[in-house]
């Protein structure tokens, strides 16, 4: 049974931003509780805002506002538990609400070495399974190694309106859909993949993985399968590496993952070519790492692919 950790490629360390919605809340502390039980160090947190978390979430928020005194209480609370939440002591405004810490704040957390994780909910959607940033969204930190674009399924085939997305006039112009029209597969796609979309201001170093929430969606298999085809075929996919369908309330959490083939970006395309227009070469991309030619066979190198020169 495939787990979220493996399934979103979370194999070391980091700060994993999530950002999108229909879901982070659930993926970020089921997540949680998947790298605590591995006895991993977590600390579950927002640069926007989020409900208190229930006891069963997470046993232990620190409200604090300075980095120093989150660090202070979280070595104590660690030594009984690894995994601690955070947020400021300051009113959202909002019942039950908590808000969070700026991008600089979480970067000084994870500067610490206190925690082998940093879970960040980084964009706010008002509870709706869809929506477009703003101007000012998502607040990611520049500390960030994973930024994880979440999405429902729950809403293909209903129409885009305001109740099932959050900024739908905006989603509609990132998409191509007018406001009205059936939610497809392909409005998803559009969306993770336009610069002002879902990943928008994601630093250029960060892992971008697109999480479809399949929870009240028949066949998210098939939702997830049509989605990767269409990013895979895509000019400008955002370097959305993996799409993985699951639902973080269930057991298991992951239905399946779509891994989307490499591409060279075109600052590279560009360097390779200036490299070898003197020469006319056919440059064939081989995306398997263990098939690498010797020095006589005109291989060179381009960021983690290997590109054949051929005659």
């Amino acid at each position: 049974m495939m787990n979220l950790r493996h399934a979103l490629g979370l194999e070391d360390s980091g700060v994993v931003s999530l950002v999108g919605a229909g879901g982070k809340t659930s993926l970020m502390f089921r997540l949680a509780k998947e790298l605590s039980r591995a006895g991993e160090t977590v600390l579950t947190t927002t640069t926007t805002k989020i409900m208190m978390p229930t006891p069963e979430q997470s046993l232990h928020v620190i409200l604090a506002t300075s980095p120093e005194t989150v660090l202070s209480r979280a070595r104590e609370l660690l030594l009984k538990t690894p995994h601690v939440s955070a947020a400021s002591p300051r009113l959202s405004g909002i019942p039950g609400k908590i808000i969070g810490f700026s991008p600089q704040h979480i970067d000084r957390l994870w500067a610490s070495g206190l925690f082998r994780w940093i879970l960040v909910e980084a964009d706010g959607s008002a509870q709706k399974p869809l929506k477009a940033p703003a101007e000012h969204e998502p607040v990611l930190p520049l500390s960030s190694g994973f930024v994880i674009g979440v999405a429902g399924l729950g809403v293909l085939g209903k129409p885009l309106d305001e109740n099932r997305v959050f900024r739908h006039e905006r989603f509609a112009e990132i998409s191509g859909l007018s406001v009205g029209d059936p939610i497809t597969e392909a409005s998803i796609a559009a969306a993770a993949c336009h610069e002002t979309g879902i990943f928008k201001d994601s630093p250029a170093h960060v892992r971008r993985i697109l999480f479809l929430n399949g929870a009240g969606y028949p066949d998210g298999q098939a939702a997830g399968r049509a989605v990767a085809g269409i990013l895979s075929a895509a000019y400008d996919r955002m370097s959305i590496e993996r799409v993985v369908v699951g639902k973080p309330k269930e057991t298991p959490p992951v239905i399946d993952i779509f891994d989307i083939p490499i591409s060279i970006p075109a600052f590279k395309i560009n360097r390779i070519s200036q490299r070898f227009a003197a020469q006319e070469e056919t440059i064939i991309v081989n995306e398997d790492p263990n098939d690498i030619p010797g020095e006589t066979g005109g291989g060179c190198m381009a960021g983690d692919l290997h590109i054949w020169c051929m005659p």
